[in-house]
């Protein structure tokens, strides 16, 4: 999808069309989740810091958005996905795989499906998408960014190698600033370079990671689309408005992170084995958003668990542990080692009445949220935490 949620917004609110609208985080520390292509104009991209994007476009519509109505849109158009491929694959709320095999006896050509679904997706959510096809999913995937905005590619499979060379080696999936610094610093500069570069010298400097993406260059990609694939884990986190030093503030954030994980939890079918706290501290070390020093502590439970309670009761412990000599910038609370709650094996004289008692209260809570919305209730000493930007993530087991 073209700037989906800003595109959502000028869809919704004719006043905004032409304009400039940048959606998400519109505090001091905020994260734009998109930027219309009015903003882009400006040099203005989603995951810039809202600030930066206030110097680049001052005149823009800052906007904290609206995830549910979002998150409806989003399965509105994975429906229409849907009833062009047996196969799909949602990798953000905003972007899926299709796979298209044994399909054109019934839908014809894919160049033509392709126009046919984005036809659609504009006649139904007055929306556009855009749509790039190839024969293996990193090249489509990249042709549907170069078709961008409201357009379609298609890159035979005669012609991968052609599309492929000349793109910087930062197209490659997976190729961050630390890897594209080190095959810069050794020449290799676009993808071309790096499916021609000595197997042995990307060995020695990337491991089998290096191997693995010379495959990808020369257009060798055996990942298939994969509808439906288990989670490997389930996390919240925000980062603060301000640094935060006090405890209490702290233990108050991991309470409400871990209510929203076991929420999901629950609504997914699974119990964790292991809680995961994350903290990323307020001093600096280096640029841009990694530049922060970032501490993850984790432990596991003797048994599986879908319990809030018990899962900020972990994390705290972690936090206790730690002798935090500043403050702290952001907080995650994940949990992972997941299994499914109906497998769950059962106490051997069965659960204990405080296990049951928590259990019941649960459900209350659950029963609660889903009619009256995550504010409606919270346990005593939580605390309403804010996050600098919305994300694009599909969260497994979060309601509209």
């Amino acid at each position: 999808m073209d700037a989906f949620y800003a595109s959502i917004e000028q869809r919704d609110h004719p006043e905004l069309r032409g304009l400039p609208v940048i959606v998400g985080g519109t505090g001091r520390r905020g994260v734009v989740a998109a930027a219309s292509y009015e903003a882009r104009g400006s040099g203005v991209h989603s995951a810039m810091p809202t600030a930066e994007a206030r110097r680049l476009c001052p005149d823009g519509v800052y906007l904290r958005g609206d995830m549910a109505r979002y998150v409806r849109e989003s399965k509105r158009i994975f429906e229409i996905f849907r009833r062009y491929a047996p196969e799909v694959e949602g990798l953000s709320l905003d972007e899926a795989f299709l796979d298209l095999t044994g399909t054109e006896r019934l839908l014809g050509p894919a160049l033509q499906v392709g126009e046919r679904l984005r036809k659609e997706v504009r006649e139904e959510s007055g929306l556009a998408v855009s749509v790039g096809i190839a024969p293996i999913k990193m090249v489509a995937k990249i042709a549907s960014d170069c078709a961008k905005p409201d357009g379609l590619l298609e890159v035979g499979a005669s012609a991968l190698r052609e599309f492929l060379d000349p793109l910087p080696v930062g197209r490659i999936w997976g190729v961050g600033p630390v890897a594209l610094a080190r095959l810069e610093g050794a020449g290799i500069r676009t993808i071309g370079d790096l499916a021609r570069a000595d197997a042995g010298k990307l060995h020695r400097m990337l491991g089998d990671w290096g191997d693995h993406i010379a495959r990808l260059a020369r257009g060798v990609d055996l990942r298939e689309v994969e509808p439906y694939r288990e989670p490997v884990s389930i996390s919240e986190e925000n980062t603060f408005a301000s640094d935060v030093s006090s405890r209490e503030v702290l233990n108050a954030a991991i309470l409400a992170h871990a209510e929203a994980v076991a929420r999901r939890l629950r609504r997914s079918g699974y119990c964790a084995r292991t809680v995961v706290l994350k903290l990323k501290l307020a001093r600096r070390v280096g640029p841009g958003p990694r530049g922060y020093p970032l501490l993850t502590r984790r432990i596991t439970f003797d048994e599986p668990s879908d319990d809030g309670a018990l899962i900020a009761s972990e994390a705290q412990r972690l936090l206790a542990r730690e002798k935090l000599h500043e403050s702290v910038r952001l907080l995650g609370v994940g949990v992972t080692n997941l299994g499914s709650a109906a497998a769950t094996q059962l106490a051997l004289f069965g659960p204990d009445r405080e296990r049951q008692r928590r259990s019941r209260l649960n459900r209350a809570l659950d029963e609660i949220v889903d009619r009256f919305g995550p504010s409606a209730v919270a346990r005593g000493g939580s605390a309403e935490v804010s996050r600098a930007g919305l994300s694009f993530q599909i969260k497994r087991g979060e309601e509209e």
